[in-house]
């Protein structure tokens, strides 16, 4: 039997062009949608194998929606297919149950064999985003060895990662940059670490961890 799979995406040529794509696949296209609410009432009432979800939408964005898609239809697998190859975005994704993370580049065929992949129990990572991941697990084990843990377990994981970039002297867009987030959540770690550690800038910040590496 063919791979039942839902489309959400809010640009119908889009949308067109997959089910025209994943049908020449031998993949069957049961419905789509256009944002994360018409999703996920399409999915409890279609109970497809898999959805195929795009991030960027109106309303309701793809990694709100995603969780509730896993609750709507729970034996369906969820693959995110989008222009976003951000690591925030990627990270919350697979925190948020997905189980393939494509970008909208990879060539069409390609893009459906990752989907009977998913419909066999595999992963679905396109080559750029399955370094990025493995770039993230070393890189957030090498900054985690250098906070104590007198500091690091009142702290979550990126937390000590931007207190480790603020140790690098290192601004808040060139923070951004290094992690692949928003300066904007750089800002809120940075404000939720300093409540935190119970001081009030980031100079009190680092003279904390200064202490607390020579304790």
């Amino acid at each position: 039997m063919a791979t039942r799979i839902l489309i959400v995406d809010d640009h119908p040529l889009t949308r067109d062009a997959l089910a025209t794509l994943l049908g020449a696949h031998g993949l069957d296209v049961v419905g789509c949608a256009s944002d994360g609410v018409e999703a996920i009432g399409e999915a409890a009432r279609l109970l497809p194998d898999l959805v195929l979800l795009d991030l960027s939408m109106p309303g309701m964005d793809g990694l709100t929606a995603l969780p509730q898609l896993r609750e709507a239809a729970p034996d369906c697998e969820v693959v995110v297919l989008t222009a976003s190859g951000t690591e925030e975005n990627l990270l919350a994704a697979i925190r948020g149950g997905a189980a393939g993370y494509l970008l909208k580049s990879e060539p069409p065929e390609r893009i459906a064999a990752f989907l009977d992949g998913v419909a066999q129990g595999e992963a679905a990572l396109s080559g750029s985003i399955a370094r990025r991941l493995l770039d993230e697990v070393r890189h957030g084990n090498d900054r985690g060895s250098g906070v104590p843990d007198a500091i690091a377990t009142s702290l979550s994981a990126r937390e000590v990662e931007v207190l480790l970039l603020l140790d690098e002297h290192l601004g808040t867009d060139e923070i951004a940059k290094r992690l692949f987030i928003s300066e904007h959540t750089v800002r809120s770690h940075v404000k939720s670490l300093l409540r935190k550690l119970g001081v009030s800038s980031r100079r009190e910040a680092l003279e904390q961890l200064s202490t607390a590496r020579a304790a």
